[in-house]
């Protein structure tokens, strides 16, 4: 009864205090460093890497997909990547950063992985015809195989419909992509990472390959590269470790490249930063990730993004790091149409599914569990609302705008997926909303999707 007792005084707490909760880390239900955002018409697609919950080193598995059209929200699209696609890889772990992009109707996702026959990492592709997968290797082998600091890969498409693939860690490698994006189309070329024009003023740092300390600039690894009008962006990791962020400009892919400056600070928590921009609606936002979750570190990290606006002549603007991430959606969410369960701008104690596929849930709900949706557009009013949940234990599920209930429904221990309808309150206009889970000391049941209806 005490447990009991003091969950309950735990969830009155949650439930007046999580409208001053922050909103980034963006993703609350498990690790995901390494942030790889993508724009694809109304959508913003965020593949990411997973750091294991008792992770004390790298201990990386498989990829994960988010997507947003609203940059408040983000839904859980699955694990459509593992190190088990690529039989190359050495399997269970090393599924370090990657990034994706679309061409002619197919995806395309560069990771690095172990390399077996190199013994170190190497940059993997796997194609699929949809985002979420199912993704198989394109090539059965590595597209570059393992090297030294071969890591980090980012994909890019010029206006000439040339595709180019960067990556490196103390040092930074390209090479032009084949029209099937699964080759290379010219030899790899190395980027004079040393000249201080390019990539920042020299500084005394450790050399992991050479185990030394030597005087390096201040790229890193993690690039993260696009264009801009008629110019060239690279935007990476910088400084050595604690990492910082930092970008250079070029009038040609192939350089001369020239040192903006930095961008972020050393991330909170974390010995690494990596993450890149994106414009989205007309508005520009930078990712990365920092170790600010609940027993969150430099092993266990979680994707940030922050809004900003590039200055007059082109250049990148500090941008400080926010609790709040993007303050103004891009548009309100419906609720007269479906929203998956694992749509959420924030949460507390929840988990998602770890499935492949186009079908995903929200699973380990207990009590004091809860989950804030923002800008949720109620227009003239709801009347009801139905879910669809499997019970286990069974528990409630409160509807809360403004801090007060407008529907709360009873789950059973049904165990099999069943919709469920209760009347909701009337709300008119634009609310967050928080669904806050009661019940018993077990796990309460799973959830699958949610509807209101105006009818």
């Amino acid at each position: 009864m005490k447990r009991k007792t003091t969950i309950t005084l735990a969830v009155g707490i949650l439930s007046s205090l999580f409208r001053l909760s922050g909103q980034n880390p963006i993703i609350q239900t498990c690790y995901t460093p390494d942030p790889a955002p993508y724009v694809h018409g109304d959508t913003v697609y965020l593949f990411t890497d997973h750091d294991e919950d008792d992770a004390q080193y790298f201990k990386m598995k498989d990829w994960l997909l988010f997507s947003t059209t609203d940059m408040v929200n983000w839904t859980f699209r699955g694990v459509p990547l593992s190190t088990a696609t690529f039989k190359w890889a050495k399997q269970g772990d090393n599924a370090w950063a990657s990034q994706a992009i679309e061409r002619d109707g197919k995806w395309y996702w560069y990771v690095a992985a172990e390399d077996t026959t190199k013994h170190l990492h190497g940059i993997g592709v796997a194609v699929a015809d949809r985002p979420e997968g199912p993704y198989k290797d394109a090539i059965g082998k590595p597209l570059v195989p393992g090297g030294f600091g071969y890591i980090d890969p980012s994909v890019f498409i010029d206006d000439d419909g040339q595709a180019y693939l960067f990556w490196g860690n103390n040092g930074l490698w390209y090479a032009k992509l084949g029209r099937d994006m699964v080759s290379l189309e010219s030899e790899i070329i190395k980027v004079n990472t040393d000249d201080e024009s390019a990539f920042g003023p020299k500084v005394l740092k450790h050399d992991w390959q050479l185990n030394k300390k030597i005087m390096k600039t201040g790229y890193e690894e993690g690039p993260w590269v696009y264009k801009r009008g008629d110019t060239y962006y690279i935007e990476y990791a910088a400084g050595g470790v604690p990492e910082h962020m930092a970008y250079s400009t070029a009038k040609s892919i192939a350089g001369p490249w020239k040192y903006g400056g930095r961008v972020m600070e050393e991330a909170n928590n974390s010995f690494t930063i990596h993450g890149g921009s994106i414009e989205f609606k007309g508005r520009n936002f930078m990712f990365y990730h920092d170790g600010r979750l609940p027993n969150g570190g430099g092993f266990r990290r979680a994707s940030c993004v922050e809004e900003f606006k590039f200055n007059a002549d082109g250049s990148i603007p500090h941008i400080p790091f926010t609790k709040e991430g993007v303050k103004k959606p891009v548009k309100n969410l419906s609720p007269y149409e479906r929203v998956e369960a694992e749509t959420m701008a924030d949460s507390y104690g929840l988990k998602t599914d770890r499935q492949e596929g186009k079908d995903h849930w929200l699973t380990r709900i207990y009590n004091g569990s809860w989950q804030r949706i923002r800008s949720v557009d109620f227009e003239n009013g709801a009347k009801s609302i139905t879910v669809c949940v499997r019970g286990k234990a069974g528990g409630t599920i409160e509807i809360r705008v403004d801090d007060k209930p407008v529907s709360i429904i009873s789950v059973t221990t049904n165990k099999e997926w069943h919709n469920i309808s209760a009347p909701v309150e009337k709300v008119t206009g634009v609310h967050d909303v928080t669904i806050l889970y009661r019940g018993g000391d077990e796990e309460l049941f799973e959830f699958d999707w949610w509807k209101m209806d105006q009818k």
